[in-house]
Parts: C-alpha cells; structure tokens; sequence
C-alpha cells in the first residue's frame, strides 16, 4: 500500500520536479493528474504567465528559489508549463492540439458527429474533421525524443478517416435499407453508429502511428530508471492498454448522449422548446467528453510495471528485478 504523501496548510505535498502531484499506483490518484493535464483553464495562461512559471521551475531547479515560494505555487507552475511546452522540444504546442484544449477544441466536433438526422454528406465531413483533428493532436503531443517520419503520420491519419468514412457511411446504407427496423428503432440505432465508425478508427490510427514500435519494442526500465533494455512484448502491453483507454473514451462520449438525449427529447419540456434541442445536445456533450477522457486516460498507469519473466530472455538476463518498467504513452 503506497504511503501517504505529507501536505502543507494548503494541501499540497511537498514539491518534485517533474514528478506527478497526485500518487500514480491508484486509479483515482491517476484520476486527479489527469483533471490537471487537461485543465482548460491553462489555455488563458499569458506569454508573460509562461516565462514566469519556467523562471520559477528553473529556479528550483538551480537551488536560487526566491523566499517564500509555496508548493501550491511550484506545482502551478509544473501544470503550466507541462500544459504549454512539449516535453522533448521545449516548443509550444499549438492551442487546439494541446491536450487541455481537447475537450473544449474537441466538443464541437462530437455535438457535430452525434447530430440526429445526419445525410450522407455531413456524415462524411464530421468523421474526416474528427479524424483530422484527432491526427493532429496525436502529432502535437507525439514522443520526439526520435526522429519519426512524417509518412507514418500520413499513413496513419489515411487510414483512420477510410476507415472512419467507410464504417459509418457503411452502417448508415445498412440501416436505412434494414426493412424490419420502424422509423423510430431505425432513428436510434443510426444516433449510436458514430461509436463503431470513431473507435474502430482511433485504434487503427493507433497502430498505424506506433507500429515502429511493436517491430522494435520499447524501453524498460527498472525502478530508479536505469535502461534494462528495449521489448517488443512491452510495447504490446502498451498498445493494448492505448487501445482501450481509446474504446472506453470513444464509447463514453458517443455512447452517453444519444442514451441521455433520446428520453429528453420525449419530455412535454423540450417538445415545447424545439429550438432547445441543440444547445442542450451540446451540454450534454461538453458533459459527456468532460467526464470521459480523464476516466479513460486514468484506467492504466502512465508508467506501467511488467513482470520480467513475461519479457524477453535478454531482458530477463539483463536484471535481477522481479518487475520492470515501461512508458504506455497517451
């Protein structure tokens, strides 16, 4: 059982660069980091917000902190900057793609997907924006400490929005010329298809974007982060685990609205109030994807430990440790 980190008067623990604030070894540990990773309100952070919270870090990190300085202070700073700059090049990660602005960049495009009624044409377009968008954060917050070929990017992203085109332009065919289905079964069942089409696409840009990595293997570590070697079974784990943060997400926020919506749309208040119908489908989205993402993206460690025995013989030859460990990525 992990111990309980001491805090100060005003709850916080005591400061550690680079170290997450909130323990990793529970899942609602994880729950809290992550509600600070996409922390929207980061986004109205100043030029002059920014080059204050790295003076301050830096500080710290040279021991010439200035009197005074508090850990609430220290870790708004490392929320900050961890929000702001990408971890290997130091640059700024563009607005939309920045993982704090994935819920309020990517809402539009959910209400978007999940609009009822949808014609073939608008099915299309919300998938391609969806994907695109979707792309682009993945490039943004990618690991850059290799250099990656663009053409894996484009390949990824290709085959992710065929994929996401075809199954839901797929489905919609199949379901509209479905005879048994009643006008009303037919309507719900097209709401859900988004599901299908979304998470059979993220997890195909998934191992599309990272299959260097199951033909390579990634890194392992033991516990004070010294390198035992490079695994291709850990890079499987680390995949698997990606892929159903990625379905339980994509599951979570097509799933919740459509199931929330239907029963409001019955109710005699929104029957008198058409014009209502939208703005409350994109609360309930902003609600839904709000809700989701840190629950999915907390189900698995970011840094996952796998017993050695299950690895390599060079990895298990190359440590005495029991367990080694190994980055999941996002």
């Amino acid at each position: 059982m992990a111990a309980v980190a001491k805090v100060d008067a005003d709850g916080y623990p005591t400061f550690r660069l680079g170290k997450p604030r909130f323990d990793q070894s529970t899942f609602f540990g994880r729950y809290r980091h992550f509600l600070d990773v996409i922390d929207p309100r980061t986004l109205f952070t100043t030029k002059a917000g920014l080059v204050q919270a790295s003076q301050l870090l830096e500080d710290y990190r040279n021991g010439t902190l200035p009197e005074g300085v508090t850990n609430k202070q220290l870790w708004e700073a490392q929320k900050i900057k961890t929000a702001i700059l990408h971890p290997d090049t130091g640059e700024k990660i563009f607005m939309p793609f920045r993982m704090s602005g994935f819920v309020p960049f990517g809402t539009p495009i959910v209400v978007g997907l999940l609009l009822p009624n949808q014609t073939m044409v608008t099915t299309i377009f919300w998938q391609w924006l969806n994907q695109t968008h979707n792309a682009c954060v993945n490039y943004a917050n990618r690991n850059a400490t290799k250099p990656t070929p663009v053409s894996r990017f484009v390949q990824g992203y290709l085959g992710a929005v065929t994929s996401a085109v075809g199954i839901a332009v797929g489905l919609n065919v199949l379901v509209k010329k479905a005879r048994r289905f009643s006008p009303t079964t037919r309507m719900v069942v097209q709401r859900f298809i988004p599901f299908p089409a979304v998470a059979t696409a993220n997890v195909f840009n998934l191992i599309l974007m990272r299959n260097n990595e199951l033909r390579e293997g990634i890194e392992v570590t033991d516990k004070e982060g010294h390198l035992v070697g490079t695994s291709k079974t850990a890079a499987k784990h680390a995949l698997s685990e990606t892929a159903v943060s990625r379905v339980v997400i994509t599951a979570l926020v097509t799933g919740l609205p459509p199931a929330i919506m239907l029963p409001l749309q019955r109710t005699a208040w929104l029957q008198a109030r058409p014009r209502m119908v939208i703005p409350m489908h994109a609360l309930v989205c902003t609600a839904a994807f709000g809700f989701a993402l840190p629950i999915a993206i907390a189900l698995f460690p970011q840094y996952s430990e796998i017993s050695t025995s299950k690895l390599e013989p060079e990895i298990q030859a190359a440590t005495q440790e029991l367990t080694v460990i190994y980055n999941k990525g996002l």
